[in-house]
């Protein structure tokens, strides 16, 4: 799927009924991710001609594109087939190390802390309401996005780090104010949510700042989020 929110009338047959919904879902997802030379040729065009052009899918040398000069379709099932199938890859090809017992307790987290001395208890807004239930739901997007991701609990907000914080929440009483570690220049934002806050006092580390209200959101706001986490990992994606 192209980035491209206005979506051309074949993409939306392709996607259905809930094109809106699968596109903000599966847009930055494993499944619609891949590398090619001919991405600005691509464009947004329908996924048969991204497929039978010149330098292709069906023409593409690497492996990463095997399968996709079959499909004779591009919707959520395909995107959810072809997601499972590389992730069984890369279990294989980047297994877990094997830890002896003795050297992981010392880096397992103790209690509901996590080495700071705070925990969710500390943070008023998230023990029941609004802010809760976003919360709920936005915690295991973002711990999803890569295995290095850990969580942080502070005084007055929630680190989400790699290497270091790429995206702050701030609880509050009816959303979660989120800092985005990045400059503000680089994040691709079509619907224009996000703020500048370059040079303003905020909790929270970063230059780009957005507010969550609603579980709707959720999908497009954790891609978002990506963002923030790539540009930190230094990740280059190209999107089909």
């Amino acid at each position: 799927m192209p980035q491209n929110e206005d979506l051309r009338p074949e993409w939306k047959q392709s996607l259905g009924e809930d094109w809106m919904r699968v596109h903000e879902q599966y847009l930055h997802t494993l499944g619609n991710l891949t590398l090619t030379g001919y991405n600005s040729e691509y464009s947004d065009l329908p996924f048969n001609q991204k497929r039978d052009m010149e330098g292709g899918f069906r023409f593409s040398p690497l492996k990463l594109n095997q399968g996709l000069g079959e499909c004779e379709n591009w919707n959520e099932v395909t995107i959810q087939e072809r997601a499972n199938k590389l992730a069984g890859k890369a279990v294989d090809i980047w297994a877990a190390p094997v830890l002896e017992e003795d050297i992981l307790e010392v880096y397992r987290t103790k209690g509901k802390g996590n080495g700071t001395g705070y925990s969710i208890d500390n943070h008023p807004y998230l023990s029941g309401g609004p802010a809760l239930e976003l919360y709920k739901t936005f915690r295991p997007a973002v711990l999803a996005l890569d295995q290095c991701v850990r969580e942080e609990f502070l005084k007055l907000y929630v680190a989400y780090k790699a290497e270091t914080n790429f995206v702050d929440v701030v609880p509050q009483a009816k959303r979660l104010r989120l800092s985005l570690n990045m400059n503000f220049h680089e994040i691709d934002d079509p619907r224009g949510i996000c703020k500048d806050v370059s040079g303003v006092g905020r909790w929270g580390n970063g230059n780009v700042e957005v507010g969550l209200d609603k579980l709707e959101d959720i999908p497009y706001v954790v891609g978002l989020v990506r963002q923030a986490l790539e540009s930190q990992l230094g990740g280059d994606t190209a999107e089909e």
